[in-house]
């Protein structure tokens, strides 16, 4: 059921559809983003920005951490609202959202409005297909998850938020405030949001296309271009990106490239992403039962006899060595155990 709506349309209007499980963080920080710009002070009046929480169900949505959160509308028409949000959660939790509420959103997609997937609301998106011939945002964590799912699109992993037309898909976490920062200032400008981040007391803002902050490969890794590499070498072990391809990603010569990592960690870029691999392999015989060739496959090495010289050649002994546990303790492990802490 849908209602229409009566009061004056300000310059930014949101509606918030909550998934089962949704992250409670990802909500908060934009509606109250949107809050502290739509009045003076901390008043919190919908002046400036409206905001809707929708749901076809009277009883409230529970978030993943277990706090509920009530809806304040039914279905409102699509065309009220300039964006319409959709807050994802836990992915592996049971169903997400009910026939009622997909229909809704493919109303308001058939009605040409803004389609917003936060935190997993982009594989949302993507199961209602919404998101065909879309670039496609995700947290570095959920890469893997998104790609056995969805194996004909291509996500974008390397950066906080993306716009693509009328949709847009953001990582979550922090980056929902920037995106929060970046949808206040398109509609009622630079100051308003400026306002919000310094109640929340949040530092500088992010560009959509900054990186994704990284997992713990590129701690300490300051070159912004550097970490965002490294990320996309995360994201190819078994499909090992060229060189070149990477430099082109990040619009450098593969010369650039090469002097930036030889700067931020000692080694070309090629001889990084190779140790980065083996790292990998490493883990995966201490900690899983797979074969050592599925391992190469999985480490991105095209043969089992490639991979054991280039292994030895890192940790000193082969992988049927360590395997059968006569390999040397110490170094290599604690190697790889780093990667992953």
């Amino acid at each position: 059921m849908e209602r229409q709506a009566v009061a004056t349309r300000p310059p930014l209007s949101v509606g918030f559809v909550l998934a089962d499980n949704f992250t409670l963080s990802a909500f908060s920080l934009l509606v109250d983003h949107l809050r502290l710009a739509a009045d003076e002070g901390d008043r919190s009046r919908p002046i400036l920005c409206r905001w809707s929480i929708m749901s076809n169900r009277q009883e409230p949505v529970r978030a993943s951490c277990g706090v509920s959160v009530g809806r304040t509308s039914e279905f409102v028409e699509p065309r009220e609202f300039d964006y319409i949000v959709v807050v994802g959660g836990v992915l592996h939790a049971g169903r997400q959202l009910d026939e009622e509420t997909i229909n809704y959103l493919k109303r308001a997609a058939a009605a040409g409005v803004t389609l917003v997937g936060v935190c997993t609301g982009s594989f949302v998106l993507c199961r209602a297909g919404l998101m065909t011939g879309r670039r496609c945002c995700v947290s570095w964590y959920h890469y893997k998850d998104f790609l056995d799912e969805f194996p004909h699109h291509h996500p974008v992993a390397d950066r906080l938020y993306v716009v693509d037309g009328n949709r847009i898909t953001c990582s979550g976490g922090g980056g929902v405030a920037d995106l929060a920062t970046f949808l206040i200032e398109r509609h009622i400008g630079k100051s308003i949001a400026q306002k919000s981040r310094h109640v929340l007391l949040l530092d500088k803002v992010r560009a959509g296309t900054d990186a994704q902050p990284h997992p713990p490969t590129a701690d300490g890794v300051a070159d912004d271009r550097v970490r965002r590499a490294l990320l996309l070498m995360e994201q190819h072990f078994a499909d090992p990106l060229p060189i070149a391809d990477i430099a082109i990603r990040l619009k450098l010569s593969t010369r650039q490239l090469e002097r930036l990592f030889l700067t931020a960690v000692g080694k070309r870029p090629a001889a990084y992403y190779r140790s980065l691999r083996l790292r990998y392999a490493r883990w995966l015989l201490d900690t899983t039962d797979r074969t050592v060739t599925d391992i190469a496959l999985e480490s991105g090495f095209s043969d089992c006899a490639h991979f054991s010289r280039q292994f030895k050649a890192m940790h000193g002994y082969t992988p049927t060595d360590a395997r059968s546990g006569t390999k040397d303790s110490g170094a290599g492990s604690i190697a790889a155990s780093r990667l992953f802490d």
